[in-house]
């Protein structure tokens, strides 16, 4: 109820009093001690509230025994319920105790004070008869209500329960994450294995990887070969092949092949850990959805103990007899069915199932509040590049001016790009080893970000980039090369120029393959009325030959990272609730900038850090879940306040006996009990339908 209450040790939570609960992100896990506490009380309360309930009832019933209306029946009454009021309903009276000394008024303020009302009028009634005027007596006695203090306490442990089970359940996403992780690992120390507890691994260790293991942290293969199942990481079904110096990630798993890997980043280091602290941040986080529970349940407390107040004055004063009966069992009745677990439960049930349910899906919230703002994007702003497209670019073709050769000129860009990280510099690079070329080593690196790059080879200063970088410094044009890149360009191919010494010698074109899921995606996300636009530091030609395979009506080209993070606040400042998706360090700024940052999972760390929502399988399918589930979960969240103000709307006017004047119903305290616990339930049952919700 309060997830941004975070403490060192076992206890209860100083704001709502519930039980604080291990966070399974850092290496706990709930043993179930309090649930099974909770039902233990649960069961022998019942067991003992069944003779109160039969002695007390029975004696209303026609033609039942006289006996039942006896002394002995009352003090009976009062055996049984006593245990079940100080015992069963112990951490209930402590709870309501510990916050009327604190000030911190909360639901079980309301449970200790009705049922302590009620427990304690009636052993005044039975041991000192003689305080009570004779209005109160029938039959010979005071009226009495230990059924009602003794159902109350059963049925807010029922309700409890079932919340402790609820909640057990919504950890089941967290628990799954960290279930990928292995227990173990081989380490390898010369001709020698050796198993080690996961957390005694260290970064460097070598580690064997047998057939059908998981992999137990990130690292790289060094020995061996196999095909790597990255479902949890890709959602592709094809195991990935991995050879030597291929990146493995941990909580995957090993295929038919036996390797060896260098272990690089583990414990909270590790791709899995960090996906598990996400999830559980997000979890623990308040959506400003929140804010408006919050601001009443403010008030809320008091101004149902100022209605408890005003309901026994008014039975006390204009009631029938026995008035003081009425007027307290009234009383206990609004403060019961008024406790306010069920609008404390709304949001942070929701939230937690909601990001659970996403975290399976590969859609990783940072935050609640990202998840809430999801729900209002207007605009969709992507990059090309990796977020369109696979973001793997491959040489397709390399042409050189006269008095050059293609090998020459590939060779030079690639001992240029060798010092960048650039996704065209992969493939510059690639190309160059695939034709066997051997780039000689560069000096004096220089990148301008989103233009191109410079360094010294061989004596010579050369330039890799677009047109625009090279005219910058002052690079002859090539008539006949410009014609030739323009015509690939107008086929989506990147072009990259290559100028050394004053002259454009050449330039190589590059292709990114738009990403198979890319159109169904867009498709979606048009048909759930977002404008699209698609912002890219690649050149018009090539931008518009992509948009219109993808039938983009908005684009613009050659924008700089710095650019992109000022069309974002252009886009906001013009009434846009934006959301921006990218995977590169260069769309970190706009990330950052926007009302949600969306990253890929297949991008850079600075890109998920900026982000507000992660999409680990790296496509737009991840962002139509994400969408999908953000108006799910805030139409839940929606329901459950909903439901929870009305419930309070209608029940404390009932339970202070508005309708007794017209149709002479009363709510007794045992159906408030009732009514209150099955609204919790309720409000838990609705948020447990995020679960199965279908994102596809």
């Amino acid at each position: 109820m309060c997830p941004g209450v975070v403490s060192d040790a076992p206890g209860e939570c100083p704001i709502c009093g519930m039980a604080l609960e291990k966070n399974p992100a850092f290496g706990g896990d709930d043993d179930g001690s309090e649930l099974r506490a909770m039902t233990w009380r649960t069961k022998l309360g019942a067991m003992l509230t069944l003779p109160v309930l039969v002695l007390a009832m029975g004696a209303m019933l026609p033609g039942a025994p006289a006996w039942l209306g006896s002394d002995l029946a009352r003090w009976a009454q009062l055996a049984c319920a006593t245990p079940v009021v100080l015992w069963a309903g112990a951490p209930l009276l402590a709870r309501g105790w510990r916050s009327l000394r604190t000030g911190r008024m909360n639901m079980f303020t309301l449970i200790a004070l009705g049922v302590g009302t009620a427990f304690g009028y009636s052993t005044a009634a039975l041991l000192m008869p003689g305080l009570f005027p004779h209005a109160l007596r029938h039959g010979g006695g005071v009226a009495l209500y230990f059924e009602c203090a003794a159902v109350i306490v059963v049925l807010v442990l029922l309700g409890q329960v079932l919340e402790l089970r609820a909640r057990q359940r919504t950890g089941g996403a967290l628990r799954a994450l960290l279930d990928l992780a292995p227990a173990t690992a081989r380490v390898v120390e010369g001709d020698e294995e050796r198993t080690l507890p996961l957390g005694q691994v260290t970064a460097g260790m070598l580690l064997r990887v047998r057939p059908g293991e998981r992999v137990p942290v990130d690292g790289v293969l060094t020995e061996g070969r196999s095909a790597v199942d990255e479902a949890m990481l890709t959602g592709e079904a094809l195991p990935a092949e991995k050879n030597v110096g291929d990146a493995v990630t941990g909580g995957t798993i090993n295929g038919p092949g036996s390797f060896v890997m260098r272990a690089e980043r583990v414990g909270s280091a590790t791709m899995l850990a960090r996906i598990v602290a996400m999830v559980a941040a997000a979890q623990r986080s308040r959506a400003p959805i929140q804010a408006l529970a919050d601001r009443v349940a403010a008030w809320f407390v008091p101004a149902v103990l100022a209605a408890a107040v005003l309901t026994f004055a008014g039975w006390l004063w204009l009631g029938p007899e026995p008035r003081l009966a009425y007027a307290i069992a009234n009383a206990v009745a609004v403060l019961i069915i008024a406790c306010p677990c069920a609008l404390g439960l709304a949001t942070p049930m929701s939230i937690t199932v909601g990001v659970g349910r996403g975290a399976r899906a590969g859609v990783l919230v940072k935050s609640a509040e990202a998840l809430e703002r999801l729900e209002k994007v207007t605009m969709l702003v992507v990059d090309k590049t990796g977020t369109l497209t696979e973001g793997r670019p491959r040489l397709r073709q390399c042409t050189a001016a006269a008095g050059w050769s293609e090998d020459e000129v590939l060779a030079l860009a690639a001992a240029v790009e060798l010092g960048s990280e650039h996704p065209l510099a992969s493939a510059i690079t690639g190309a160059a080893r695939e034709r066997g070329l051997s780039p000689r080593s560069a000096r004096d690196f220089h990148s301008t970000t989103g233009r191109g790059v410079r360094a010294e080879v061989g004596g010579r200063v050369v330039y890799v980039g677009t047109p625009a970088f090279l005219h910058e410094h002052q690079h002859a044009d090539d008539a006949t090369l410009f014609q030739a890149a323009g015509e690939l360009q107008n086929d989506g191919q990147t072009i990259v120029f290559v100028g050394v010494e004053g002259r454009t010698v050449g330039f190589l074109a590059v292709a990114d393959p738009i990403k198979a899921t890319t159109p169904d995606a867009l498709r979606a996300l048009h048909e759930r009325g977002l404008k699209i636009l698609m912002l890219t530091g690649d050149n018009a030609l090539t931008a518009m030959a992509v948009a219109q395979r993808l039938g983009l009506n908005n684009v613009e080209a050659s924008v700089a990272p710095a650019d992109k993070m000022k069309r974002v606040a252009a886009l906001r400042q013009a009434g846009e609730v934006v959301a921006m998706a990218g995977d590169g360090i260069n769309d970190a700024p706009a990330l950052a900038a926007a009302d949600v940052g969306i990253a890929m999972g297949s991008g850079t760390d600075v890109a998920i850090e900026s982000a507000g929502v992660t999409l680990l399988h790296g496509d737009l399918r991840g962002l139509v879940r994400a969408v999908t589930l953000s108006h799910a979960v805030m139409r839940n969240i929606r329901q459950n306040l909903a439901f929870a103000f009305l419930y309070n709307a209608l029940g404390i006017p009932i339970a202070a006996g508005l309708l007794y004047p017209f149709f002479g119903i009363l709510l007794s305290p045992m159906l408030a009990g009732a009514a209150m616990s099955l609204s919790s339930v309720s409000v838990i049952a609705n948020s447990l339908r995020l679960r199965h919700l279908r994102l596809d």
